[in-house]
C-alpha cells in the first residue's frame, strides 16, 4: 500500500488571497494547469480554478486586475495527508467528485498536490483507472432556474420555438 508522500506533486505553486484574478490566470496559463492552492504562507486556505475566475469572476463583471482571489476561491476544500494511503486520497477523490487534492501534513501546511496524473504514472494502473472511473462519473445538473444565456441547448427562454 503505498502513501500519498510515495506519488505527489512536490513544490506546488501557490498564490496569495490578496493576488488578483489577472495573477492567477497568468499563472495557470503559464504552467497550463487549471487550479492552485490559495495559501496564507504554507496555510491552505483553499483552491482557485479556471472555472472559479470565469463563473464567479468573469461572469459577474468583476475587475480581474483588481478582484482578490478570496472573492472568487473555493475555501472549503477536500484534502488529504501525506501519510494517508494512496486508497484513502482516491476515495476521497471519488466522493468529492475532484481530480486534484491538496496535500497537507499534521501542522495544516500544504506540501504538495496530488493528482490523477500522479497515480498514473506513479501507482498502480488499476488504483488510477478506477479512481478516474468513479470521479468521472456524469453529473446531473439541476436546469430549473437557468438563464437566458443558456438558449434553447439548456432549456432557456427560447427552447421549443423554431426559428424562421
Amino acid at each position: 500500500m503505498n502513501q500519498v508522500s510515495e506519488v505527489m506533486t512536490r513544490g506546488v505553486r501557490t498564490l496569495s488571497p490578496d493576488d488578483t484574478l489577472r495573477l492567477a490566470a497568468q499563472a495557470m496559463e503559464e504552467m497550463e494547469i487549471g487550479s492552485i492552492p490559495v495559501c496564507d504562507g504554507q496555510r491552505l486556505l483553499g483552491m482557485v480554478t479556471d472555472r472559479d475566475l470565469v463563473v464567479r469572476g468573469v461572469a459577474q463583471g468583476l475587475a480581474p486586475e483588481r478582484t482578490a482571489l478570496r472573492d472568487v476561491m473555493t475555501p472549503q476544500v477536500q484534502w488529504c495527508y501525506e501519510d494517508q494511503s494512496i486508497e484513502e486520497a482516491a476515495q476521497l477523490m471519488c466522493d468529492a467528485q475532484i481530480r486534484r487534492l491538496p496535500v497537507v501534513d499534521h501542522d495544516k501546511r500544504l506540501v504538495g498536490l496530488l493528482s490523477l496524473g500522479d497515480m498514473a504514472v506513479k501507482s498502480s494502473p488499476e488504483e488510477a483507472a478506477q479512481a478516474l472511473q468513479d470521479i468521472s462519473q456524469p453529473a446531473k445538473p439541476e436546469r430549473s432556474g437557468l438563464s437566458q444565456a443558456s438558449g434553447t441547448a439548456g432549456g432557456g427562454a427560447d427552447a421549443g420555438r423554431r426559428s424562421s
